[in-house]
C-alpha cells in the first residue's frame, strides 16, 4: 500500500485548468521532487494535497485513506507537513515557541488541565519542551531557540520552518522551494538537513525545487510539470535525458 496516492487529479481557477490529469504515488522513506517551470502549477498541486484548494477533479489518498477536500488541519492530523514557498512564521515569537505551537496539536490533557494547570498537562508541556529542542537540534539551530525569529538570517529561517512542519509528526512532508533565496553554501547546508532528517525520523519527501544540483542528488524520482500537466517521471538520469524536459525546462544546455 502506498503511503500516499492521488489519481487523475485535476483543478480549474475560473476557465483555466492549471492541474491536469495529475498522478502521484509516494512510497514510505521515499524523496521524490517536482520540478518545473515558474507558473506550471507546483505549488497549486501542493496546496490541493494539503487542502488550501479543494480539486474540480481526482483524489488524494493517504495510507488508503481519502483526504480530498478535508480541512488543512485535518490532512496535517493525519500526517501531512509542509513548508511554504513564501515564508509562513510569526515575527515575534521565538524559535522555540514556533516548534512548541505546532507540538500542541497532539497534547490530550484538555480544557481542564489548561485552566488548573494538572500534573498530566505539566508532564505534557516538558515533553513538548523538549521534543521542540530535540527538532530545532536536528535542524541545526536549537543553539538559537530563544532568539526572535524575525531577526534570524532567511537560511535560519527556513530550518526553523521545517522544525516546525516536523513537530506534527508528519508521515510525508512537503519542501516547497526550501532553498529559494539562499547562496551555495546554505543550499549545501540545508540539502545536509534533508538527509538528516531523512536518516534520522525516516519521515518522506515530496520537494518542489527549481535549485537542480538539490533535486538530482536527493530524489529518487522526479516529476517535471508544465502548464499543469506531467511531461515526464523518472530517474534523475532519465530527467537530465529527457527532450520534452530539456526543451521546457532545463533549456538546450544542461549544466548542474
Amino acid at each position: 500500500m502506498p503511503l500516499l496516492h492521488i489519481d487523475k487529479m485535476s483543478h480549474d481557477f475560473g476557465g483555466l485548468r492549471a492541474v491536469n490529469n495529475y498522478h502521484l504515488t509516494v512510497e514510505s522513506g521515499q524523496i521524490r521532487g517536482l520540478i518545473g517551470p515558474n507558473g506550471a502549477g507546483k505549488t497549486t498541486i501542493f496546496n490541493l494535497i494539503t487542502g488550501i484548494y479543494k480539486p474540480t477533479e481526482g483524489d488524494i489518498y493517504l495510507e488508503n485513506k481519502k483526504i480530498t477536500g478535508l480541512e488543512p488541519h485535518r490532512i496535517a492530523h493525519m500526517g501531512i507537513g509542509r513548508t511554504f514557498q513564501n515564508l509562513q512564521l510569526w515575527r515575534h515569537m521565538t524559535v522555540l515557541e514556533h516548534v512548541k505551537m505546532a507540538c500542541y496539536s497532539k497534547i490530550t490533557y484538555g480544557l481542564i488541565g489548561a485552566f488548573f494547570g494538572t500534573p498530566k498537562r505539566k508532564r505534557e508541556e516538558e515533553k513538548i519542551e523538549t521534543k521542540a529542542h530535540d527538532l530545532l537540534k536536528v535542524v541545526g539551530v536549537d543553539h538559537i531557540a530563544d532568539q526572535i525569529v524575525i531577526n534570524l538570517p532567511y537560511g535560519d529561517q527556513r530550518r526553523v520552518e521545517m522544525a516546525r512542519a516536523l513537530a506534527i509528526e508528519p508521515k510525508i512532508l512537503f519542501l516547497d522551494e526550501p532553498t529559494a533565496g539562499m547562496n551555495p553554501e546554505e543550499l549545501n547546508q540545508m540539502m545536509e538537513i534533508i538527509r538528516h532528517v531523512h536518516r534520522e525520523l525516516g519521515v518522506a519527501i515530496f520537494l518542489i525545487e527549481h535549485r537542480l544540483k538539490m533535486v538530482m542528488e536527493l530524489c529518487e524520482i522526479i516529476q517535471t510539470l508544465d502548464f499543469g500537466r506531467i511531461i515526464a517521471e523518472g530517474t534523475p538520469e532519465e530527467i537530465q535525458n529527457d527532450p520534452k524536459v530539456i526543451d521546457a525546462y532545463l533549456g538546450k544546455e544542461v549544466v548542474l
